[in-house]
């Protein structure tokens, strides 16, 4: 036993610790999706298609910011672009065509809301990210993209002086997960818009 005793509890550290490491790469895999997703959402604001017709949107129209409105104090983050001549998806794979649009404009948002589905009185790790977009009705549908999440901030930056000339915007993502117990991830990106004019 005295031999044992030593081999068994350097084994259980090793395998917490490799849960522990195991717990913070799914929660980093899943918040860089996330951020990815968010970002090329960012980018696509005000895209417009050459062919449209479409009067022209005011920029604070094409993304919008609220902040504080959700789970722990988050923000949301709504984007609106018209459809490229190519495919393009949703932030939650769809591809979208003229049925996923309202008045010829797509939409994608994000924001944090409570975990659905939890019992009552259940430990609850985090809130989950919500993707936003438009059904084939056209009508607002709500996806669960990640659970998880403590919070979602978003910061617009001051521009640098020749993007903020074409009106162009720059946005710091932060995201805060957690597993509701020892792990407190955060990751930030910084993403810029493309196409407002």
């Amino acid at each position: 036993m005295l031999l044992l005793n030593p081999l068994l509890k350097t084994s259980a550290d090793l395998l917490t610790k490799q849960i522990e490491f195991e717990k913070t790469q799914l929660l980093v895999s899943e918040g860089e999706r996330a951020l990815e997703l968010i970002g090329r959402a960012i980018r696509m604001a005000g895209y417009r298609n050459i062919n449209s017709d479409q009067h022209r949107k005011s920029v604070d129209q094409w993304i919008e910011v609220q902040k504080k409105i959700g789970y722990q104090g988050s923000d949301s983050l709504t984007i609106h672009h018209e459809l490229s001549a190519g495919i393009d998806f949703d932030c939650i794979g769809n591809a979208l065509n003229e049925d996923r649009t309202k008045y010829g404009l797509t939409r994608q948002g994000f924001l944090v809301d409570r975990q659905v589905g939890i019992a009552k009185g259940a430990k609850v790790n985090g809130g989950s990210l919500i993707c936003q977009s438009l059904d084939r009705q056209g009508r607002l549908q709500n996806t669960t993209l990640m659970n998880g999440l403590n919070t979602l901030r978003i910061e617009e930056m001051n521009t640098p002086a020749p993007q903020a000339v074409s009106g162009q915007k720059r946005f710091k993502v932060i995201v805060q997960m957690t597993d509701g117990a020892s792990l407190n991830i955060e990751r930030e990106r910084t993403f810029s818009t493309r196409n407002l004019l």
